[in-house]
């Protein structure tokens, strides 16, 4: 059992499950992330893939998006059914829609190739670091029937528990903290990614999926308001029904 907060983010207790048919990508991320301190398994095609991350429960994947067998949106969409393991994926194909494709079934964050093996383990720590429980968490909070808990990193609506990503979680807790505040994509994807810049259809495609999981009508939103121009804003006296 993880008794505070350094041994919970030492790389040398957190595996990573690297899913990716090319062999020499492969070889050099893997390099990265044992240079870093993680643990890493392999898998080279999706259902491969989903048989490891069975077995050996990783703390985040890193998925490619072009497989063998099963592509990793697929194998994205199969996860989520399964587990709440933090997903990366890795994309050959730079087009928004490609990316968005990703992040809707379900991904925490993306990386286009080709890439810095570097920023993707800074990355890797990004998810992770979001991902672990603190030692001394901030409290919970409650608004519009929904309570957040910081410590379990787990949601209800009206006692129902929402099954929420790593991001999905820390957009919803950042918004809950600061009601009727409006936010930027630009503010939101520097506070809750922590990115300094960024494709902001990222921050979109997580508010549209957080509003189909706490909203009782996702076209009309009631806790998750658009500020045309500007941004978004939680709205704490907002009436949503939530849904697993």
């Amino acid at each position: 059992m993880t008794t505070n907060t350094a041994s919970a983010m030492d790389p040398g207790n957190r595996r990573v499950l690297l899913v990716e048919d090319e062999q020499t990508i492969a070889d050099v991320v893997r390099d990265y992330l044992l240079k870093a301190g993680f643990q890493v398994d392999m898998a080279a095609d999706g259902f491969t893939a989903l048989k490891v991350a069975a077995s050996r429960q990783p703390d985040l994947v890193i998925l490619d998006r072009m497989l063998p067998g099963l592509d990793g949106v697929e194998v994205c969409r199969r996860l989520r059914q399964t587990m709440s393991v933090p997903v990366i994926m890795v994309t050959a194909l730079g087009t928004e829609d490609d990316r968005i494709l990703g992040l809707e079934m379900g991904a925490d964050d993306y990386v286009t190739k080709p890439f810095s093996p570097r920023e993707l383990v800074l990355r890797v720590k990004s998810v992770l670091r979001r991902s672990v429980k603190e030692f001394a968490p901030e409290p919970s909070v409650e608004a519009a029937g929904l309570e957040l808990d910081p410590a379990s990193r787990t949601v209800t609506h009206n006692g129902n528990p929402l099954a929420l990503t790593v991001r999905e979680f820390d957009l919803l807790a950042f918004l809950m903290r600061r009601p009727n505040q409006v936010f930027s994509r630009e503010e939101l994807i520097k506070a809750v990614w922590g990115w300094d810049f960024g494709d902001l259809s990222t921050v979109t495609v997580h508010v549209r999926r957080l509003r189909e999981k706490i909203e009782g009508n996702p076209t009309t939103p009631e806790l998750i308001k658009t500020v045309w121009g500007v941004g978004y804003r939680f709205d704490d006296t907002g009436g949503g029904h939530g849904r697993q």
